[in-house]
């Protein structure tokens, strides 16, 4: 397809995609006829053929969306298909290739900056006059490739606008020292300015930050200082990703500026501190960040957690409970009294699946109260209370206080020494139901943790209804994940004991646009839930044998972690590699 005039036209698009057999003749009519009557229009050929999103009629068939169209005309063209994923792109380097006038101009983007080439992405696949001058300008290799129209246009507002607040930034207070807290960098005596939190461009450079965490659903934002510039790193689904190097003082006060709106203490930059953000994403929809300093050797680390209050409207399905362990859950969580715990590592899970919990607790006849450290996500239906260790408000005395405010329930964050678990107990003695986290590997494993903090054997017997021990595996993603085999081998080193009655079919990840060619989109649990029965609670005493105790509870019906990672893998959900990974050794089970 190659069009009389530079520019790509709907007419000439139609054509080609007629031509090659990509639409039907009644799709190619249809879509003219709308094309003219709309007339003069300042959406690109493919931006408006893709939003009839017409289904293809050959194979292997779909819809023929924006990125589609453009990947196919990348083919026609001859040029290399590219999509950009913000994710990737060195902002502040490929915004000093050319002018934002320039790039706009001509609807160009750079994407990719290299010592002998730069890589500018196009939505005009035969309009290359600009290369030529570029080329002779830059004295450099130009790379075209062709990529979405509407991500061109919307990254290319973007970046620009970021790069130029990153400047006004720098450029105000060029050649400062913030030294502050940087043990690595030489402090100048009497220089005592400092960028400005509430600088406009500081503001905007924040107020990007954070939107770009909530459209790449990142959980956790790290902010970390080194000697020559700041890392900004997101957590995707359990992983982490370089996506933007800032200089040392704009860090600074990009830092200072989130202090700001945390209500935390900014010229406090010796001892850690958290606080707490309460903002809206772009659709309007409510999101909790929790705050995190901490002092390094080169300057203050920020970490973000992100919170996104929809996770209480989950259901314990999507959680990842099976029918079965749902079941269970509910009858473990509707005793009148006693203790529940959930025990995994930070990042597990545990908030997620207690404030699920509580949801279904808090009915208008039913007073839950919490006890925090910190308060990780508000709930209008709980009364939540902060530890606040500076005035001596701890677990064990937030728990005290609690017991006098006529509690059904109570949410305790985290049995962390003797006086809080013997608090709990007492709590649990009295007639209360109380739920808290432990940091153990297994479910069995909370026993020993609790004998170990000092808590009798008998108080475990005659308070424990059940322990919850959880993981967070990523989930393959559904529009591109394919069939995969996996032998009887593979399943044997994840877990032999129940190998051979495995099934041989699962699903691989492959990669595509929706997940960010990773293969995965978003996260699961995986959960090992022991209830005390009669027979384990006679189990329990000072010199228990521990792997006993484990072969026990899994005859009673405990599914361990790595069997409930199989059954997600048999499902199609996640990967071998992914349960292996997230989960500890079938250790202590029958035949292991």
């Amino acid at each position: 397809m190659r069009p009389s005039k530079t520019h790509l036209t709907v007419d000439a698009l139609l054509a080609g995609l007629l031509d090659a057999g990509q639409i039907s003749r009644k799709d190619h009519d249809d879509t003219l006829t709308v094309a003219r009557m709309r007339g003069r229009t300042d959406l690109h050929p493919l931006a408006l053929v893709g939003e009839r999103r017409l289904t293809r009629a050959c194979p292997p068939g779909g819809t023929l969306d924006v990125e589609a169209l453009t990947e196919w005309l990348a083919g026609e063209a001859a040029l290399p298909y590219f999509h950009i994923d913000p994710l990737k792109i060195d902002v502040t380097s490929v915004c000093n290739v050319v002018s934002h006038a320039y790039a706009t101009r001509f609807r160009i983007l750079p994407v990719a900056v290299h010592a002998d080439e730069v890589t500018v992405a196009t939505a005009e696949p035969y309009e290359s006059e600009w290369q030529g001058v570029l080329e002779q300008a830059l004295q450099i290799r130009i790379k075209r490739v062709l990529a979405n129209p509407t991500d061109i246009v919307r990254y290319l507002a973007e970046f620009y606008s970021l790069a130029r607040s990153l400047k006004q930034a720098v450029a105000q207070h060029e050649g400062m020292q913030t030294g502050i807290g940087n043990f690595e960098q030489l402090v100048k005596l009497g220089s005592n300015k400092s960028l400005d939190a509430n600088d406009q461009a500081v503001i905007h450079i924040v107020d990007w930050l954070l939107q770009y965490a909530f459209d790449q659903r990142a959980s956790d934002i790290h902010i970390e200082p080194r000697r020559e510039v700041c890392n900004v790193r997101f957590r995707i689904d359990g992983v982490m990703h370089l996506v933007y190097q800032t200089p040392v003082p704009v860090m600074a006060a990009i830092t200072n500026r989130i202090k700001l709106m945390g209500r935390m203490d900014v010229v406090e930059k010796r001892r850690p501190q958290d606080g707490r953000i309460k903002t809206q994403a772009a659709n309007g929809e409510e999101i909790e960040l929790r705050l995190s300093t901490m002092p390094t050797a080169f300057g203050e680390k920020l970490v973000l957690r992100i919170f996104n209050p929809d996770v209480l409207l989950k259901s314990f399905a999507d959680l990842g409970f099976a029918r079965d362990e749902e079941g269970r859950w509910r009858r473990l969580f509707g005793q009148p009294n006693g203790i529940i715990l959930v025990t995994g590592p930070t990042g597990s899970g545990k908030t997620t699946t207690l404030y699920s919990t509580l949801k279904e607790l808090a009915r208008p006849e039913v007073n839950v109260c919490t006890v925090e450290d910190p308060i990780e996500m508000v709930y209008p239906h709980l009364n939540q209370m902060q530890v606040q260790h500076n005035i001596g408000l701890d677990f064990a005395s937030g728990v005290r206080t609690l017991l006098r405010q006529d509690p059904d329930v109570i949410m305790v964050g985290e049995i962390r020494d003797l006086e809080t678990a013997e608090m709990a107990i007492q709590a649990a003695l009295t007639g209360h139901l109380v739920l808290s986290t432990l940091h153990t590997n297994d479910a069995p494993s909370a026993l020993t943790r609790l004998m170990d903090l000092g808590v009798p054997p008998y108080l475990i017997r005659s308070t424990l209804l059940g322990v919850l021990a959880q993981r967070l595996v990523r989930t393959l993603c559904p529009h591109c994940k394919q069939p995969a085999a996996i032998d009887a081998g593979d399943w044997k080193d994840l877990l032999a004991p129940w190998s051979a009655s495995l099934p041989h079919h699962a699903q691989k990840p492959q990669g595509c646009l929706e997940c960010r060619m990773t293969g995965y989109h978003g996260r699961i649990g995986l959960y090992e839930m022991m209830v005390m029965s009669p027979s384990l609670r006679e189990e329990v005493s000072a010199d228990m044998d521990a792997a006993h105790f484990r072969a026990q509870a899994i005859k009673e019906g405990m599914q361990p972690l790595r069997l409930a990672g199989a059954r997600h893998i048999a499902a199609g959900t996640t990967t071998l590699e992914e349960v292996a990974r997230s989960t500890p050794p079938a250790s202590g089970e029958p035949g292991a």
